[in-house]
C-alpha cells in the first residue's frame, strides 16, 4: 500500500455467515483528497466504512488510517477521524450548541476552543439561528447538518461521510459541499459515500464504484465517463431528410432514432473532440440544412448504470447486514 496514503485498504474481506459482505476490496486516498465511493444499497459501501473507522473487523486483509493500522491501532485511528454516518448521534436534551461542545470536551478540546468550533461550524452550516434550542425540536434535515458539524468538531484530518446529505433539500446540500470543500482545503482528507450521483461528480477527486462487495471500477470523474459511456449526439435539421442519416453515419455507433416529425437525429456517437464540427460539415456536404447540433457527453448516471445494470436511486438491493457495536 502506498506509504503516502491516508486511507489505505488491501485485500478487505468481511462475511456475515453466508453472505459476503465484502470480497477482496482495495482502496487508497492521499492527503487532502476526495474519494467518492458510489454504489447499489448492499453493495459494501458501509461495510468499508465500519472496518475504516474501527466499528468492526475485517476477516481478511488489512487498512490504514492515517498512517495507522485499525485493527491494531483502533485508539490511535479514531483520535484522528471524524465520522458521520448515516443515524445521527446526538442528545436531544441538548441545545445544538450544547451538543457540539460536549463532543468538542469529550474529544479533548479545552471548553474555549470547543466553544469556538461550535460557534463557527454552526455559521456554516447555517443552524446559528437554532444552536441554542434543544435538538429534540430540530427537523431531519437540521439534524443532519449538526450531525456533520459533530463529525468537524475536531477538525480531523481524517473525514468519513456516509450518504452526509440524504434528505437535506438543495440549498443545504450546496451549504454542506461548500463546507467539504473548506476541510480539504485545510488539508482533510475525505472519504464519502453517496448516492447523489451529482455530488460525487463535483465533489470527489477519484471514484470506486463498489458492487457486490467488490471495487468494479475507479478513477477520476472524467476517466470513468470517457471509459464507460459513449456521447449522444443530437441533430435538429430545418426540415425532414431521411439522407441525413447515411451522410452521419461515418460518425454514429449503434441505431439512431429520429422524431416524429423527421426532424431530430439522436444517437450514439465515438467520443472525440470536434464532434459538432465534424456534424455540422458532413450534413452541409450533403446539402442539408441545420438548425441545431448538441453533443451530451456521459454522465456519471450513464457510468453507473453501465457497470451494475441498475439506476443509483436503485433501493431494491438488499440492506447490508449489521453486526453489533462493540
Amino acid at each position: 500500500m502506498p506509504a503516502t496514503a491516508m486511507i489505505e485498504a488491501e485485500g478487505l474481506v468481511k462475511r456475515y455467515g453466508t453472505t459476503v459482505a465484502l470480497a477482496g476490496v482495495d482502496l487508497s486516498v492521499p492527503p487532502g483528497a476526495i474519494l467518492g465511493v458510489l454504489g447499489p444499497n448492499g453493495a459494501g459501501k458501509t461495510t468499508a466504512i465500519r472496518i475504516l473507522t474501527t466499528l468492526s473487523h475485517p476477516d481478511e486483509g488489512r487498512a490504514r488510517v492515517a498512517g495507522f493500522d485499525v485493527a491494531s491501532h483502533p485508539a490511535e485511528v479514531r483520535r484522528r477521524i471524524g465520522v458521520a454516518a448515516q443515524d445521527t448521534t446526538l442528545d436531544e436534551l441538548l441545545t445544538g450548541r450544547q451538543n457540539l461542545v460536549m463532543i468538542g470536551q469529550l474529544s479533548g478540546l479545552r471548553r474555549s476552543e470547543a466553544q469556538r468550533r461550535a460557534t463557527d461550524l454552526l455559521e456554516r452550516l447555517e443552524l446559528s439561528d437554532a444552536a441554542d434550542r434543544l435538538t429534540k425540536g430540530y427537523s431531519g434535515g437540521m439534524r443532519r447538518r449538526l450531525d456533520l458539524a459533530a463529525s468537524m468538531i475536531m477538525a480531523p484530518p481524517v473525514l468519513f461521510l456516509d450518504e452526509p446529505t440524504t434528505g437535506l433539500d438543495p440549498a443545504s446540500r450546496l451549504g454542506v459541499w461548500e463546507v467539504i470543500r473548506g476541510m480539504v482545503g485545510d488539508g482533510c482528507t475525505v472519504l464519502l459515500t453517496t448516492q447523489y450521483l451529482d455530488e460525487a461528480d463535483h465533489l470527489a477527486d477519484t471514484i470506486a464504484v463498489f458492487d457486490h462487495g467488490r471495487v468494479i471500477a475507479s478513477g477520476t470523474p472524467q476517466q470513468l465517463k470517457s471509459e464507460t459511456g459513449s456521447a449522444r449526439l443530437e441533430v435538429t435539421l430545418s426540415a425532414p431528410r431521411p439522407e441525413a442519416v447515411l451522410a452521419l453515419r461515418p460518425l454514429l455507433e449503434g441505431e439512431v432514432h429520429v422524431s416524429h416529425d423527421g426532424r431530430r437525429l439522436r444517437a450514439a456517437v465515438r467520443n472525440q473532440d470536434g464532434l459538432a464540427t465534424a456534424a455540422v460539415r458532413a450534413l452541409d456536404r450533403a446539402g442539408i440544412l441545420v438548425d441545431d447540433v448538441q453533443v451530451h457527453q456521459p454522465s456519471l448516471d450513464d457510468v453507473f448504470l453501465a457497470l451494475t445494470g441498475r439506476e443509483a436511486a436503485d433501493d431494491e438491493t438488499a440492506a447490508e447486514p449489521e453486526e453489533a457495536t462493540a
